[in-house]
Formats: structure tokens, C-alpha cells, sequence
């Protein structure tokens, strides 16, 4: 009988400790269906190498010139609104939000901004309207490229890739795409 309950109450310890707190840094697996921040901002290239689609056109007059500074107006990434950011590439296209399931698995991604005109497998010319099926080539996030996707939205402007550093600290980010015209302000 002692021995019953002395392997009972040991299966309860160890059953019991597995809900406390890690303290050991070791990540906890994340049971919820939600993505966590962290797990997406660890999965978003912040940085990119300023290679764009050789079909690209470039602004021949935008709001916000090469080589200016603006005030980023969105929250795409946390410590990206109110930052100052330096122009790096300003282009006229048709920016996308979309909604896809990324190619390596997990939770699907809504409303994702933005993805250009030049960035979807046989678009062509022709404006996406929202509901169309693609195809996406951009690689902004870990499994994005190559994946099926909904346009949610389709917004003919000038679109900027900009350099900047968080408001919430770290490291300087190069060469992010993309923040449409609407999304900047004036320094």
C-alpha cells in the first residue's frame, strides 16, 4: 500500500511540474493557436539585400526622394512607428495585403502588408482584385515564398524601401520592404 501511493504521489510531481514556470531559459513550446510575437518578428526578415524585381519601376517623382528622411507612420514590426526613416528605394507598383499559410507549416498569416505587384508568380500588368488566388515570390517572412495566397487589399502607389532603426532599440534595419507612400510622413 505504501508503495502504491508513494508511485502515485511521485507520478503527481512529476505530472505537476511540467505546468510550473521554466526558469531555465530553455523556450516553453508554445500550445496555443496563436502565433507569438516574438516567434513572428524572429521569422520576418527585417533586413534585406536591396535586390528588388527587375520588372520594378522606379518612382520617376515620389513624396519621398532617395536618400530623404520620414517618419514611419505604421506598426508593421514593433519599434517601427514613429521612427526615422532613410530612403533607400522608391518605386511605383501595386502593393498587396495577403493572406497565406507559410510553405514550412504553422498558423496562417492575415492581412499581411505588403507584397508587390512584381513579388506574385504570372501577374502580369493587371491589378489583382481581392479574392484572386497567387502565388507568391517574395521571401519577406520564413515561408512566404512559394505559397498560395488571397489579396485582401490592392493599393496602386509608390512603395519605399527604408532603412531605420527601432524606437524600441537594437539593431539598425537595412533595406526593408516595403512601406507604402500612405504609410510615411514628412520629417
Amino acid at each position: 500500500m505504501k508503495k502504491h501511493l508513494f508511485l502515485l504521489s511521485l507520478a503527481a510531481v512529476i505530472g505537476l511540474s511540467g505546468c510550473g514556470k521554466n526558469t531555465t531559459g530553455e523556450k516553453n513550446e508554445d500550445v496555443s493557436n496563436e502565433p507569438q510575437q516574438e516567434d513572428m518578428e524572429m521569422d520576418m526578415n527585417h533586413s534585406g539585400s536591396g535586390e528588388v524585381p527587375a520588372t520594378l519601376k522606379v518612382a520617376e517623382n515620389p513624396t519621398y526622394p532617395v536618400g530623404s528622411e520620414a517618419i514611419i507612420e505604421t506598426d508593421h514590426m514593433p519599434g517601427m512607428k514613429g521612427a526615422v526613416a532613410t530612403i533607400v528605394g522608391a518605386y511605383d507598383t501595386t502593393a498587396y495585403a495577403i493572406t497565406y499559410t507559410p510553405v514550412t507549416g504553422g498558423e496562417k498569416v492575415t492581412n499581411h502588408k505588403w507584397v508587390i505587384q512584381e513579388e506574385m508568380k504570372d501577374a502580369g500588368d493587371r491589378t489583382l482584385e481581392p479574392g484572386a488566388e497567387v502565388t507568391v515570390e517574395a521571401d519577406h517572412m520564413k515561408g512566404m515564398e512559394g505559397a498560395e495566397a488571397v489579396i485582401d487589399l490592392a493599393e496602386d502607389t509608390t512603395v519605399y524601401m527604408i532603412d531605420y532603426t527601432p524606437t524600441s532599440g537594437g539593431e539598425a534595419v537595412t533595406n526593408h520592404k516595403w512601406v507604402t507612400e500612405s504609410e510615411l510622413s514628412a520629417k
